[in-house]
C-alpha cells in the first residue's frame, strides 16, 4: 500500500498495568486481547529510560517541535509518588532536551489526592479524568473489584481539581457512553464538574462483538441539549465532526481518516498500536517491537501502521462511498473488525455515527461577535484555512454587492452612466453582475472615489459597453480611450485611433466607430487592430488571463504587457498543471478556488528569478503570478488565494480593532515588524502553504519538502502564538485566529 510517510508525534506510555477498580466495559481486562496478564505490573526504571530515549531520538531526528506523551494504564496513580516522579523526570530531562513536551495523564482519579496532585503541579502534567455521569450512571461500570462505588472518590478528586492551585492540571473528562443511561442526565452531571473539554467515547465493539444497543439517539440527545445551551463546553467528539465538516481538523482518532501517528508503550517496553486494538482479536495491537531494539521509524514502517497512514484507500468500498466519509473516516479503526473481513467493514456505529453527523451539520455554531453575513460554519471554515465552494461563493456575493455599490457611486458623477448601467441590468441581470465581478472593476472605483492619479470616472461607459457587447443587447455606448487604448472589461482592448470610440452593439457582433473609421468584431473576436480577453479553461473552471486591463497595475509587482498566442499557451498549460497538482497538495482549497478565483495577472518576472506573486485588497478573485512551473505555480496560487479570501473576509467582519493600526508583530518571513493585520494576512497564507508542503512531502518523502513544512508550520504557529497575546484581535478575530490554531495543531510536531 503507497501511502505517506509521517512521524509519531503522540505516545503513550503503559505505567502500570493493573487498576484498583473493575470497570466491566475495559477494553483491556474484559475484551479480546489478554496481554495484560503476562506483563509486569509496573514499567520499570529502564524501560522508562529507553521510551524516553525512543521518543527524544524520533523527535530529534523529524526536526519536531514538541511531541505528546501520555501516561496510562490500567491506573497510572497506582504507581506511586516515588516512581512516578522518576519516570516524570526522566521524560522530562531526556525529551525536553530536544523539543517541547506536553505531558499528560488519563486516570480513574480514585487516588488522586493532594500530595499527587502537587507532584503533577511540579512536572506541568495535564489530567483527565473517567467519569461516566452521575452517580448512578457512573456506578453501573465503574465500580470496585467488591462492587464498591467510586463515585465520591472521583468527585472529591475533581473537587481538589477545580481549586485555583490545581486548576491548571484540569484537562477534562472522559465519559464511556452507555444507551442505558439518559443522555440529559449525563450532560447536566458531566457539566457540572466544569470541565475544559468532555470526551464521549464509544464503547469498544467490533462486527464480532457488536454493541448491545444503538447510540444514535442518544449522542443526538446530549448533542442537540449541549448546541441548545450554546455549547459551554467543548465535547471533542461533535466538535471533531463539525470541523472535518468545514475543511478543518479532527481532534480525535474517533472520526475523520486516522493519520497514524499514536502509538502505545507497555509496561514491558513493547510498541503496540493504540489500545482500542484490543478489542479485535487476541494479540490486537501487538507489533512485535520494543524499545530495546526498535525505533519509532521502525514502528512508522509497519503494515499496520501503514494501513492508519492510508487515508480514504484504506477503508471499505461502502465508506468510500458514503458522502459523509470525509467527517466520518470510517470510525476508529478497531470499530471495523470482523473476522470474515478483517478491517475492509464501515464502522460497526455506523448508523449511529451517520445519525450525529446528520445533526451537528444540521444545528449552525455559536456565534462570537459580529460575522456579518458569514453563517457561523462558513466563517469557522475559512478560519481553519480553506473554506468550501458555500462559503467562498458567500465571499464573492458580497464582494459583488461592494462592487456593485462602488460602480453606483462613481458613475452617478457622469453624464449618462448611473442610467444606462441600470437600463443594462434590467435587460441582462446575469451579465451585468458577471462584468461587475472583474476584480478590477472596484479597482477603477476605489481609484475614483480615492482621487488616484489615473483616476477616469468615465471609464463606466466601458463597464457598460462590455455588459452590452456580451449580452448581445441593442446599445450606443461612446467610450473614451485609456492609454491609448479602448478597454471592455472582460470582453478585450482595441488600439483606440481616436480619443473616442461609439461601441454599438448588437446580437453577435459589435462595431467600432470613430471619425474615419468603423470596424466590426464578429462573435469569434476576429477584427484588426481588436485583441479578445484571454480565457483559459482549467479542469472546467473558467479564468481570465488578464494581460491589458488598464487598471491591474495596483498589484506589488508590474504586469506585464500583451502577451503573445505562444506566451498565453504556456500559460494555458501551466494552469492545467498546476491544477493537477492541487489535486493531491491542496484538495480542500479546490472548492474555493472554482469559486473565487476570476482572474491571473502575469505579472513581470523578478531580475533574481526569484517567485513572485501579489493580489489586491481591491481585486476579489485576481491574482498576480509570473511564470513559473507548475509545482512552484500551485503553491503561489494557493499562497495568493489565502489573501484574496482574507481580504474578503475583513471587509465584512472586523477581524482586529480598530486601535491596532500602532501594534507591530515580529514574523518569522520578514526582517521588519509587520502591522496587525498584514501579520495576520501573513500567518493565514503561510498556513494553507505549509499544508501543501505538508502534504507534498508525505506524498513524495521528500526531505526538502519537510523542512519547507517545518519552516512554514513554524512562521505560522509563532504568528498565531502572537496575534493571540493581549487584545489585538476582536472577539470575532479571535475565533477565527483559534480556528487556524487548530489546523496546525493538528499537524505533526
Amino acid at each position: 500500500m503507497d501511502t505517506p510517510w509521517r512521524p509519531l508525534r503522540h505516545f503513550v506510555l503503559k505505567v502500570h498495568s493493573r487498576c484498583d477498580l473493575a470497570c466491566d466495559h475495559c477494553y483491556v481486562y474484559e475484551h479480546a486481547d489478554q496481554s495484560w496478564r503476562g506483563r509486569p505490573a509496573a514499567m520499570a526504571p529502564e524501560t522508562a529510560r529507553a521510551a524516553a530515549g525512543r521518543i527524544a531520538q524520533h523527535a530529534a531526528r523529524h526536526g519536531l517541535t514538541s511531541v505528546g506523551v501520555v501516561l496510562h494504564g490500567g491506573e497510572p496513580l497506582l504507581l506511586g509518588p516515588r516512581r512516578l516522579r522518576a519516570v516524570l523526570e526522566e521524560l522530562r530531562g531526556t525529551i525536553s532536551r530536544v523539543c517541547e513536551l506536553d505531558l499528560r495523564m488519563q486516570t480513574n482519579a480514585v487516588r488522586l489526592d493532594e500530595p499527587a496532585c502537587d507532584l503533577l503541579l511540579e512536572f506541568g502534567v495535564r489530567v483527565g479524568v473517567s467519569l461516566d455521569g452521575g452517580r448512578a450512571e457512573n456506578d453501573r461500570h465503574r465500580r470496585y473489584r467488591n462492587g464498591a462505588s467510586s463515585h465520591d472518590r472521583v468527585r472529591a478528586a475533581l473537587r481538589r481539581l477545580r481549586e485555583p492551585r490545581y486548576r491548571p492540571l484540569y484537562a477534562g473528562l472522559l465519559c464511556t457512553v452507555d444507551a442505558a443511561n439518559d443522555p440529559i442526565a449525563v450532560y447536566e452531571a458531566l457539566l457540572a464538574e466544569e470541565p475544559p473539554r468532555i470526551d464521549l467515547l464509544l464503547p469498544h465493539a467490533t462486527w464480532d462483538t457488536p454493541p448491545p444497543a444503538p447510540l444514535g439517539t442518544w449522542l443526538t440527545t446530549f448533542h442537540n441539549r449541549w448546541a441548545a445551551d450554546d455549547r459551554p463546553v467543548p465535547v471533542r467528539l461533535f466538535d471533531s465532526i463539525r470541523s472535518l465538516g468545514l475543511g478543518g481538523p479532527s481532534q480525535t482518532e474517533a472520526v475523520g481518516v486516522d493519520t497514524g501517528d499514536v502509538v502505545v508503550v507497555e509496561t514491558d517496553g513493547a510498541w503496540e498500536e493504540p489500545d482500542s486494538m484490543k478489542t479485535t482479536r487476541p494479540g490486537g495491537g501487538a507489533t512485535g517491537l520494543t524499545v530495546f531494539d526498535a525505533s519509532a521509524d521502525d514502528v512508522t514502517e509497519l503494515p499496520a501502521m501503514r494501513r492508519r497512514r492510508a487515508g480514504l484507500s484504506a477503508l471499505s468500498a461502502t465508506c468510500r462511498a458514503c458522502s459523509l466519509v470525509r467527517q466520518c473516516g470510517g470510525g476508529l479503526t478497531a470499530h471495523r473488525w470482523s473476522r470474515a473481513a478483517g478491517f475492509d467493514n464501515p464502522s460497526v456505529y455506523c448508523d449511529d455515527l451517520k445519525e450525529l453527523i446528520i445533526a451537528i451539520n444540521e444545528h449552525p455554531g455559536p456565534v462570537a461577535g459580529d460575522l456579518g453575513a458569514l453563517p457561523a460554519d462558513a466563517f469557522d471554515g475559512l478560519g481553519y484555512g480553506y473554506g468550501d465552494a458555500a462559503a467562498v461563493a458567500l465571499l464573492a456575493e458580497a464582494e459583488l454587492a461592494v462592487n456593485r455599490a462602488l460602480v453606483a457611486e462613481v458613475a452617478g458623477e457622469t453624464a449618462f452612466g448611473s442610467r444606462l448601467l441600470a437600463e443594462l441590468e434590467s435587460q441582462a441581470p446575469g451579465v451585468f453582475d458577471e462584468v461587475l465581478r472583474h476584480p478590477f472593476v472596484r479597482s477603477w472605483a476605489v481609484s475614483c472615489l480615492d482621487g488616484g492619479r489615473d483616476c477616469d470616472p468615465d471609464w463606466a461607459a466601458a463597464i457598460a459597453a462590455a455588459v452590452a457587447v456580451r449580452a448581445g443587447l441593442a446599445a450606443e455606448v461612446p467610450v473614451r480611450a485609456h492609454g491609448g487604448r479602448i478597454h471592455l472589461p472582460t470582453v478585450g482592448f482595441f488600439a483606440a485611433p481616436a480619443a473616442e470610440v461609439i461601441v454599438t452593439a448588437g446580437p453577435g457582433s459589435f462595431t467600432l466607430r470613430w471619425p474615419g473609421g468603423r470596424t466590426t468584431v464578429t462573435a469569434g473576436g476576429a477584427a484588426r487592430g481588436w485583441h479578445e480577453a484571454r480565457w483559459v479553461t482549467v479542469d472546467g473552471v473558467r479564468i481570465l488571463l488578464e494581460d491589458a486591463d488598464p487598471y491591474r497595475d495596483r498589484l506589488e509587482h508590474a504586469a506585464t504587457g500583451h502577451l503573445d498566442a505562444a506566451a498565453a499557451g504556456g500559460w494555458s498549460a501551466a494552469l492545467a498543471g498546476a491544477w493537477s497538482a492541487l489535486s493531491l497538495d491542496a484538495p480542500d482549497q479546490l472548492g474555493g478556488l472554482r469559486q473565487g478565483l476570476r482572474a491571473i495577472v502575469p505579472l513581470a518576472p523578478a531580475p533574481d528569478g526569484t517567485l513572485r506573486s501579489a493580489t489586491s485588497r481591491h481585486a476579489f478573485g485576481a491574482l498576480g503570478i509570473a511564470h513559473t512551473a507548475a509545482p512552484e505555480l500551485a503553491v503561489l496560487l494557493v499562497h495568493e488565494f489565502q489573501h484574496t479570501k482574507l481580504g474578503a473576509v475583513l471587509d465584512l467582519i472586523d477581524l482586529v480593532p480598530d486601535d491596532a493600526g500602532g501594534d507591530r508583530l515580529r514574523v518569522g518571513w520578514r526582517p521588519d515588524p509587520r502591522p496587525v493585520e498584514a501579520a495576520l494576512q501573513g500567518a493565514y497564507a503561510h498556513l494553507a502553504v505549509a499544508d501543501v508542503w505538508r502534504r507534498r512531502a508525505d506524498r513524495n518523502g521528500d526531505d526538502q519538502g519537510r523542512g519547507l513544512f517545518r519552516t512554514y508550520r513554524d512562521w505560522t504557529a509563532a504568528a498565531i502564538d502572537a496575534l493571540r497575546s493581549g487584545d489585538r484581535l476582536t472577539p470575532a478575530g479571535a475565533r477565527f485566529v483559534g480556528r487556524m490554531a487548530d489546523t496546525v495543531n493538528s499537524w505533526p510536531g
